[in-house]
């Protein structure tokens, strides 16, 4: 196990921690001013930073790369990427619930921060499932697909025609590209509905703004 995936666990069992069991914590009404003050700092850097990470790779740098590069290139790119990325906004949605947690404690949280505890929560589950199931999946099939790719002198090309092409007359690839595109769907799914529930966090951070 990495060193950024045990850290990231304890992470999030630290914020479990904090979810549950508050005052083992020092959550107490009566917490110094300091302490409420850093966590509201970490969890405002710690959440900036997981949604504006998702928003990037989502919605712009992925589909800049796929336009731009040879497919196989990207792929690789990709399966660096993708574990970087999945354990940064993990341990940032991780973070954020810690230190949400601590400012507001389950059992005397309102039933509004207790939505939002939820949507962190699911935010970091998604990730998890990200980092820790989808992406090893993805990436070992994206592995095998390149290999009969190369033998059949495709994947330099960039987007997919050649591979569209080649998988009609050969079904292993056609097998292969519904694999792939099951679990890559899933991945895919998974970082909406992370990246949906840390933008549904933020219309309650936005409410709670004056300018």
């Amino acid at each position: 196990m990495a060193w950024s995936t045990r850290f990231l666990t304890a992470v999030a069992f630290l914020a479990a921690g904090v979810v549950f069991a508050p005052e083992f914590f020092g959550s107490t009404a009566d917490s110094p001013a300091v302490a409420v003050s850093l966590a509201k700092l970490a969890h405002l850097l710690c959440f900036a930073t997981s949604f504006g990470a998702a928003l990037w790779v989502t919605f712009i740098g992925g589909i800049i790369m796929f336009k731009n590069l040879p497919r196989h290139q990207f792929g690789n790119l990709q399966s660096k990427m993708f574990p970087a990325y999945f354990t940064l906004v993990s341990v940032c949605a991780a973070s954020s619930l810690t230190a949400f947690s601590y400012l507001h404690p389950w059992k005397s949280a309102s039933s509004l921060e207790r939505y939002q505890l939820g949507f962190l929560l699911s935010s970091l589950g998604f990730n998890l499932s990200n980092l820790l199931v989808f992406t090893p999946m993805t990436v070992e099939m994206m592995k095998k697909r390149h290999k009969v790719e190369r033998d059949l002198s495709i994947g330099e090309e960039v987007g997919w025609s050649k591979n569209a092409e080649s998988a009609k007359v050969n079904p292993k690839l056609a097998a292969m590209n519904k694999k792939f595109g099951m679990i890559h769907g899933l991945s895919s799914l998974a970082n909406i509905l992370s990246f949906g529930s840390l933008a549904m966090h933020s219309w309650y951070l936005a409410g709670k703004i004056k300018l």
